[in-house]
């Protein structure tokens, strides 16, 4: 079942930003991960998100979405966008239907 890498943030340093974005690119391809979403500007229509960046990734599985969360080339740039942004990420399955 697909899985999705869900971040939403506003970006407070856009120098380090850029420097996590080019490190965290090439790290999606070794997981099998696709970029379904990347808006800077995303339209809230309900509640206050932290920001209106949106990143939206698609794992075959959570396994993968963790594998490459954790993974030790994504864990050496996260950090810069932990410190570059202000915002969250989750995980969230395509469907999980209620129990």
């Amino acid at each position: 079942m697909a899985v999705y890498f869900v971040a939403q943030y506003v970006v407070n340093d856009p120098a380090l930003y850029a420097e996590y974005s080019q490190g965290a690119g090439p790290t999606l391809g070794a997981h099998g991960a696709e970029l379904v979403a990347f808006d800077v500007a995303a339209e809230t229509v309900e509640g206050t998100p932290p920001g209106p960046q949106t990143v939206i990734i698609k794992f075959e599985s959570a396994e993968k979405a963790k594998a490459w969360y954790n993974s030790p080339e994504y864990q050496k740039v996260v950090g810069k966008r932990l410190a570059a942004t202000k915002g969250f990420a989750i995980i969230s399955e395509s469907m999980r239907p209620v129990a």
